[in-house]
């Protein structure tokens, strides 16, 4: 089984950033792109961020910030990130089109032998990997946000997965510290599936006026344990994903789980995201 080596994540916002900042904290020869280089800055800010703060709470050595960011690099070319990279990880945003199109760049661009992956939180890998004369070696590795903090990947597979590349890309978690689960291939997955249709019944009652957001939240605290309500949650993803997320799967399954409330719909259009905003159903700072 060869091992992975470089690796390349393609988009660096909230989730690239996380993606490769996990990656090189493992060693790994990092290329992270994206296609303004301010927002490569912006990222690498993000990172050093996450590192220092790790350094203050003793999770994190000066020595293992310094060689994290030894292998960190950034670029706008794409051909340069893709160069000789044993896996790529795209992360860029939820639009179907959009992934088709960098994915059939990056299969004319990557070894034959590169492993393709993309971290949609809900998009089939199939309508992504028909694009591409690699299907078997198409995978989705959806993340957590935040990634150096959450343990678990999502690991989705196709009936044409090739054995090898699942134990690669499960080799990987591994290595990145991450707890993996295998889930095949469906809409939305495992815990799309569960997360947004919970997420989207905490909005209705908010609409209903059945309790407060933050009460909504408390419920399922406390209640069941959850370590942050959905409302939160939704509000830390972002509302305008949520949506997206949302609109997929209530056109890609039956039944009416998944349509979107109306105030749901409402906020998005009044730019009310969520905390990259500073306001969503609640105030950020």
């Amino acid at each position: 089984m060869k091992p992975l080596a470089e690796v390349a994540v393609i988009g660096a916002g909230t989730m690239g950033a996380g993606i490769a900042q996990v990656t090189a904290m493992a060693g790994y020869p990092v290329r992270l792109f994206d296609v303004e280089q301010g927002i490569l800055d912006r990222a690498m800010v993000h990172i050093q961020q996450n590192l220092s703060k790790g350094i203050e709470r003793g999770k994190v050595s000066p020595e293992q910030q310094r060689l994290s960011l030894q292998c960190l690099h950034t670029t706008t070319d794409l051909a340069t990130a893709a160069d000789n990279a044993y896996l790529v990880i795209e992360a860029i945003p939820e639009v179907l089109e959009a992934k088709q199109q960098l994915l059939r760049q990056l299969d004319t661009l990557c070894p034959t032998d590169t492993l393709l992956c993309s971290n949609t939180s809900s998009i089939r890998i199939a309508d992504l990997a028909t694009v591409t004369a690699r299907p078997e070696n198409i995978l989705g590795t959806h993340f957590f946000n935040p990634v150096h903090i959450m343990p678990l990947l999502e690991i989705i597979i196709t009936k044409q997965t090739d054995p090898d590349a699942l134990q690669r890309i499960q080799q990987f978690a591994r290595a990145i510290g991450k707890e993996s689960i295998v889930i095949q291939d469906f809409p939305g997955f495992a815990t799309s599936r569960l997360g947004v249709c919970l997420g989207l019944e905490a909005i209705r009652m908010l609409e209903q006026g059945v309790a407060s957001a933050k009460d909504i939240d408390k419920a399922m605290a406390l209640g069941y344990g959850h370590p942050m309500g959905p409302l939160k949650l939704t509000d830390l993803v972002g509302l305008d994903v949520r949506l997206q997320i949302a609109d997929y799967l209530n056109n890609s399954l039956t039944g009416t789980n998944f349509q979107a409330p109306e105030l749901l719909r409402q906020m998005v259009k009044q730019g009310k995201l969520g905390k990259k905003s500073g306001q969503g159903f609640y105030h950020w700072e």
